[in-house]
């Protein structure tokens, strides 16, 4: 089975790794450059989606033997409450198939949400910007910076890549057929 995320992230290569080789140790997980087609930082669910769902067929097409595309496209969405962060998870195969997945949300401090709000940052410049830090988006993401080192963003995405694949994992639930191993 080989695998293309649509990122060269090391943070998103890992998490889709570890989620992917739980299931299939053998699994090759190379990351492609490619472009979500959406806003560097989404602001709608629907926009977060879109730029998952473009990764993953870009990154599929853009690596001739991989099976499965996987794209991570993080987002923000604000409510009564305060800006949220997230991301989605889409993975698709060469029959079609798709698996999505959410990473749970968590709040920004309203510092972190001025600057994606009121200067169109994306959240790990924002991030970086208003922690002081260089490269958070590479490393331990917000996520990682508010929960003091807890929970980090490999972890965050791993756990949203597994609910991704749990269509190709049970198969049966979701009117799957073929070698789901090998994307036909």
């Amino acid at each position: 089975m080989t695998v293309a995320v649509g990122s060269r992230n090391p943070v998103k290569v890992a998490s889709v790794e570890e989620a992917f080789r739980e299931y299939w140790p053998l699994a090759v997980v190379t990351g492609a450059a490619v472009e979500s087609g959406v806003a560097h930082q989404p602001r709608t669910a629907r926009e977060a989606f879109q730029g998952a769902a473009n990764r993953a067929a870009a990154a599929l097409a853009a690596i001739e033997d991989a099976s499965h595309g996987v794209g991570l496209e993080g987002g923000v969405v604000e409510d009564e409450h305060g800006m949220w962060a997230y991301a989605w998870i889409v993975i698709v195969d060469r029959a079609g198939r798709v698996g999505k997945g959410q990473t749970g949300r968590y709040l920004l401090p309203e510092g972190v949400a001025r600057l994606i709000r009121d200067e169109g940052l994306e959240l790990g410049a924002a991030d970086d910007r208003f922690f002081g830090r260089s490269g958070s988006k590479h490393n331990e993401g917000a996520v990682g910076i508010l929960s003091d080192g807890r929970l980090d963003r490999r972890q965050l995405y791993k756990q949203a890549v597994t609910m991704a694949l749990i269509p190709f994992v049970k198969p049966d639930l979701y009117g799957f057929s073929g070698d789901l191993t090998q994307g036909g």
